[in-house]
């Protein structure tokens, strides 16, 4: 199923919220904000900037929503937002320490219109919150751009075509980042991988 034939309901939501109508885009927000949070917070690796971001992207995508050309689902167009402010923040922090983030399921508050609620972080065993931070460290040696495929493609799980449109590059400029990214995560976890 792809994300770019927005269902009929939501395209009658997205009419409504370009005419100006805040309760029909509180309503789009709502239908998406567990994706677009998730996303954030694999890219940037802390909950605090992930929420921050979250809601970031959703104020851009307000004040934007006359520009959007309805060529892509608000759902991908939404992604887009994220990813690019996302890979703003992770060049802007980038020799700035973070600390580790344990990304769980998110639950959401119905009362919560534009802010999403944190995730609950599951009681792991030791051994798995060694292997997450072993990961963890190594999407951090990632650049912005490298990571941002990564998590689009082995986390959200998206096709190359998505990717290429939420990151606003050529199929093969994704096929590329994603071998190199896909290869530096191999050399740093060789010993992980040797383990299974």
């Amino acid at each position: 199923m792809g994300e770019d034939f927005p269902p009929s309901d939501e395209a009658d939501l997205l009419a409504r919220a370009r005419q100006g109508d805040l309760s029909a885009f509180d309503e789009l927000i709502t239908l998406h904000r567990e994706k677009i949070y998730m996303q954030i917070c694999y890219m940037v690796r802390n909950s605090e900037d992930a929420l921050d971001l979250t809601q970031e992207t959703f104020l851009r995508a307000w004040r934007s929503l006359a520009r959007f050309d309805g060529k892509v689902s608000f759902l991908t167009w939404a992604r887009r937002i994220a990813t690019n402010a996302s890979i703003d923040l992770c060049r802007l922090r980038k020799r700035r320490p973070q600390a580790e983030l344990e990304i769980g399921p998110m639950r959401i508050d119905a009362a919560s219109r534009t802010t999403p609620t944190e995730p609950e972080v599951p009681g792991a065993r030791l051994d798995r919150a060694e292997i997450r931070r072993r990961i963890d460290a190594a999407l951090e040696t990632l650049s912005p751009e490298h990571r941002a495929v990564i998590v689009l493609r082995e986390i959200e799980e998206l096709s190359y075509e998505e990717i290429s449109r939420h990151v606003g590059c050529s199929m093969g400029t994704v096929m590329s980042r994603l071998f190199h990214a896909r290869k530096k995560l191999q050399t740093q976890l060789t010993d992980l991988h040797e383990e299974f």
